[in-house]
């Protein structure tokens, strides 16, 4: 039997209209633009603002647009794996919400929860489920309205999270050489105090006390998590480079989680990598948690070429973090337009 590779065969996005930029968000809260793109790298996010809409909308908008975009019968997906951290309920699952919405008839949905590495480790799992043989077509979505946890008062966060989606499908294919090629994924446990959402799990569940106390807002000790960040995310790429046999030569990009411009050049100085051939916007998302990969790719699908290597990578809360080495499968410039 031959051996089947997991590849992506599409991506789709979606992005609030709504731009939040710095000069406003410098009338909420006490900051500039230079304070923020000194530090962060970010001068605008997007912020879905029509009430009773949540991550799952943004979800559906990606999907939909991918679906539109590689012409699949939606009747083949075998599946549809949501990753976030904002999800809409406690449960469902926003993947029952999305696969609902999307009118999938013959498909399973859940959600996978591993904050910004989301899309990295669920990439992984839905591509084991294709080589096993018996998945065909897979949706992965990271989806993430950040502007939900966020606590406008608090400077610190406030400038650094954005909302967004995008979504990409994974299908199986016997040609060798292509596809997810290999992945390097730990986790530090000691990560809690530093970054989390202290109310409404089961430690701390919603009351007055905690409302009124402003612990449903993300916490994040910066330093800290920046420092994490920066070793984790080099340490990571470094491995699967060299494990692969990669190097400035022949990495076509390095697609990096989005959640600060000084981490994503430390990335990329560590693997004597040029920027050009490093995939940025968080000046104009900011971080969107498990989307900003997925993202990443969106904005730049035209740009790709089929075997092109790329290596994936992010940090995120627990603290997780890996990367994943893909070559990628189809000429970008190729794929169906779709407007934004």
């Amino acid at each position: 039997m031959e051996k089947i590779n997991a590849i992506i065969t599409g991506v789709g996005g979606y992005v609030p209209d709504y731009v939040l930029n710095n000069e406003e968000l410098s009338r909420m809260v006490d900051t500039n633009d230079e304070w923020i793109m000194t530090r962060v790298g970010i001068k605008e996010r997007r912020i879905l603002t029509e009430e009773g809409l949540g991550t799952s909308y943004m979800a559906r908008k990606a999907a939909k647009q991918l679906l539109q975009k590689t012409g699949v019968d939606p009747d083949t997906i075998d599946a549809v794996i949501v990753t976030t951290s904002t999800a809409d309920y406690q449960f469902p699952s926003t993947a029952s919400i999305v696969l609902g919405k999307l009118g999938l008839k013959n498909a399973f949905a859940f959600d996978f929860w591993a904050a910004c590495c989301g899309f990295l480790y669920t990439l992984d799992v839905a591509s084991s489920m294709i080589q096993s043989g018996r998945y065909k077509k897979i949706i992965v979505i990271g989806a993430d309205k950040m502007s939900s946890v966020v606590d406008y008062k608090d400077r610190s966060t406030c400038p650094l999270f954005g909302d967004g989606a995008a979504a990409v499908l994974v299908e199986g294919t016997t040609e060798q050489n292509i596809g997810l090629m290999d992945s390097h994924f730990r986790t530090d446990g000691k990560g809690l105090p530093f970054l989390h959402l202290k109310a409404g799990g089961s430690v701390c569940p919603p009351s007055h006390f905690t409302v009124d106390h402003r612990l449903h807002y993300l916490y994040q000790e910066g330093r800290t998590v920046f420092r994490y960040a920066v070793t984790s995310m080099s340490d990571d790429c470094a491995l699967i480079a060299e494990r692969n046999g990669l190097n400035k030569d022949n990495i076509a990009y390095v697609v990096p989680h989005q959640a600060n411009m000084r981490i994503i050049e430390a990335v990329a100085k560590r693997l004597d990598l040029p920027m050009d051939h490093v995939m940025v916007n968080i000046e104009h998302y900011g971080n969107t948690s498990a989307a900003t990969i997925p993202l990443a790719l969106w904005d730049n699908e035209k740009r790709l070429k089929k075997g092109d290597n790329m290596i994936f990578t992010a940090f995120g809360a627990g603290f997780v973090h890996g990367a994943t080495y893909y070559k990628w499968a189809y000429d970008g410039s190729a794929a169906t337009a779709s407007a934004k």
